[in-house]
């Protein structure tokens, strides 16, 4: 038989071999055990090359036995290994802990900054308590958007020229439709509509806060990340007075009794008739800055009646239901209460202006 190992002597070499792979402590360890018995020098390795000096009937009974050997270390290693690498974490774990149970003294803590919302958060949280106390409810939706949550269902089919009113993030092209980051929070809306017709939950009044993505060049009243709050109300018999009586409202209630609205003839292709809504400028009070353009007003934003196209998409009878849409940017609304003259200064996180509000 040469120098090929022994039958007899196999199990001995995987008891042995089991006996090193036990005493390892690391992983390191275990990878040098594991080029030792199971690499190219290895005792086995060396078997295996000399098995071409046995008969056949010894070959084959031979290299069964150097076959179950390899497998029974490499599961001894396989154990082991993760026996290794489950105190080696344990182990980082400890050392890398933070030890939460510090004490801060007055001293320490008078050198650090009590951490808050942003303005931004801040005024959504304020938004959504006045609907609320006018009887909103608060939904939310996706950011990401199919192509018909965003455009078609809001009665803007593919080609429609509307389209070249929103500066659209595309995410995905093509089959079977298009993916955006939401150009505006209307197509929760739209969910909302949905799931109201299929359950028959009729009427809704609603606010829907969120995160909107246009392809804007940022200046002093725009961004191109930037977040909207807007409202739905889907009843029986609702007018354009009870749209204007709502941002009327709303206007007094947020900015103070010294601040109006009004309403200024548009289009919007999901609203019919639609309306632009402006409040008098919170910076020059109606005598005309920058920021205005000199006008005294400040454009917040978009309203009109539920186009009874909308209505169809969703399922919702326009004969026996009417109701009215508005949104508006909570970033516009923030740089309108707290007399911010640039948007821009929203994003640079400026400890200096964060600080103030």
């Amino acid at each position: 038989m040469g120098n090929v190992i022994a039958v007899d002597s196999i199990s001995k070499l995987v008891t042995d071999a089991r006996k090193e792979i036990q005493g390892a402590r690391s992983s390191a360890e275990l990878d040098q055990l594991e080029t030792k018995i199971l690499g190219k020098r290895s005792l086995l390795a060396m078997a295996h090359r000399e098995l071409g000096e046995l008969d056949l009937e010894q070959r084959k009974e031979h290299g069964r036995q150097l076959h179950e050997a390899r497998q029974a270390i490499e599961k001894i290693i396989e154990d082991k290994r993760a026996d290794v690498s489950k105190r080696e974490r344990e182990q980082r774990l400890i050392a890398e802990r933070v030890d939460l149970s510090e004490v801060i003294t007055d001293e320490v803590r008078s050198t650090i900054g009590r951490g808050k919302l942003h303005v931004v958060t801040q005024t959504c949280d304020t938004l959504v308590d006045v609907f609320v106390g006018m009887g909103f409810v608060v939904e939310e939706g996706p950011e990401a958007e199919t192509d018909w949550y965003n455009f078609e269902a809001l009665n803007m089919p593919p080609a429609h020229p509307a389209r070249s009113m929103w500066d659209t993030f595309y995410l995905e092209l093509g089959e079977p439709e298009s993916v955006v980051l939401r150009t505006h929070t209307s197509p929760v809306q739209i969910r909302l509509m949905e799931e109201a017709a299929r359950k028959s939950s009729l009427p809704i009044h609603a606010v829907m806060p969120g995160r909107c993505y246009r392809t804007e060049t940022p200046d002093a009243r725009h961004l191109a990340v930037f977040h909207q709050i807007e409202g739905l109300v889907v009843d029986e018999a609702i007018t354009f007075g009870d749209l204007a009586g709502t941002i009327e409202t709303f206007t007094r209630a947020y900015f103070g009794d010294g601040i109006h609205s009004r309403l200024r003839p548009s289009y919007f292709p999901f609203t019919e008739p639609s309306a632009e809504f402006e409040i008098t400028c919170t910076i020059c009070r109606g005598d005309g800055c920058r920021t205005c353009s000199g006008t005294g007003w400040i454009e917040l934003g978009g309203c009109g009646l539920v186009d009874p196209a909308v209505f169809d998409a969703v399922g919702i009878d326009s004969e026996e239901w009417s109701g009215f849409a508005f949104g508006f940017g909570i970033d516009r609304c923030a740089q309108m209460h707290y007399q911010i003259a640039d948007m821009r200064s929203l994003t640079e996180n400026d400890l200096r202006f964060m600080r103030r509000f």
